[in-house]
């Protein structure tokens, strides 16, 4: 009898693996709900976060193969919680990153490990989350972009055009649209950016990508072609650009995704 009830009195265990993908399923079908619900595509939320596609897609899906470690991914659900309107500290704490054969799991829930651990061992945790996600989120997304730059889908674009002896006296830069011909025959393109907050950029220059990335507030860059140029931002307030050495225009509304082309003016056959 001493034994039965020793045994009756046992709590099941699980592994931490068991924990991890329960609990990815969960925050991933809660975070792929709230997506949904403010009408968001997964390919907004990649120019929102800066995190790739398919690690967005494996943790709504709760595909813990397709992650990288615990840790990093604590760091993805907190951008991307972050990126819909929670708090992303909060709920990225829910899925435990320590390690352990196993767990003991009371009246049918899961206790984590790290709600166990002293608070100032998991701000530990939260630190270095935030110190190493960011940079390691970067280069899979740069890499993930450039890998389907060719397969992606159009998006929409805006072409550019200037307006001779504009009025100095404008008080506000005027967004650039429509298509842009260069008034120099047979010369070079040139375009100048200036950040006035980060942004994403990509510049392709006669077909070849000649910057893709992230360039911080206050940068100053220039690019030159032959034939054509193409910018692409996801933040189109926050960047000026000036073509030839004109007076700089703002490439649209803050927070909006533009693309424009500025291609040369053709040279005119014959004399």
């Amino acid at each position: 009898m001493k034994w039965l009830k020793r045994k009756d009195s046992e709590q099941p265990k699980v592994s931490i693996e068991q924990l991890r993908e329960e609990k990815l399923s969960e925050l991933g079908a809660q975070l792929s709900a709230a997506r949904q619900e403010r009408g968001l595509s997964l390919d907004e939320m990649v120019l929102l976060t800066k995190i790739p596609r398919r690690l967005l897609q494996a943790i709504e899906e709760g595909n813990l193969n397709e992650l990288p470690e615990p840790i990093y991914i604590q760091g993805l659900i907190r951008q991307f919680a972050d990126a819909l309107g929670f708090n992303g500290v909060e709920l990225a704490s829910n899925f435990p990153v320590a390690s352990g054969s196993a767990i003991s799991q009371p009246a049918g829930k899961i206790r984590f490990m790290s709600q166990l651990r002293p608070l100032h061992l998991y701000l530990l945790y939260i630190f270095v989350i935030v110190c190493s996600v960011s940079s390691l989120s970067q280069l899979l997304n740069n890499a993930d972009l450039k890998a389907n730059n060719n397969a992606s889908k159009p998006e929409q674009q805006t072409s550019l055009k200037t307006e001779p002896n504009q009025s100095q006296s404008s008080a506000k830069a005027q967004p650039i649209s429509d298509t842009f011909s260069s008034t120099k025959d047979n010369q070079s393109l040139q375009i100048s950016v200036t950040l006035k907050a980060s942004s994403w950029i990509r510049v392709v220059a006669d077909g070849k990508t000649a910057f893709e990335g992230v360039l911080p507030e206050g940068t100053h860059r220039i690019w030159k072609a032959q034939e054509q140029l193409t910018v692409k931002t996801d933040n189109a307030g926050g960047v000026m650009m000036s073509v030839n050495q004109e007076k700089a225009k703002q490439m649209g509304e803050p927070g909006k995704v533009e693309e424009v082309k500025i291609a040369a003016k053709p040279q005119p056959g014959g004399n």
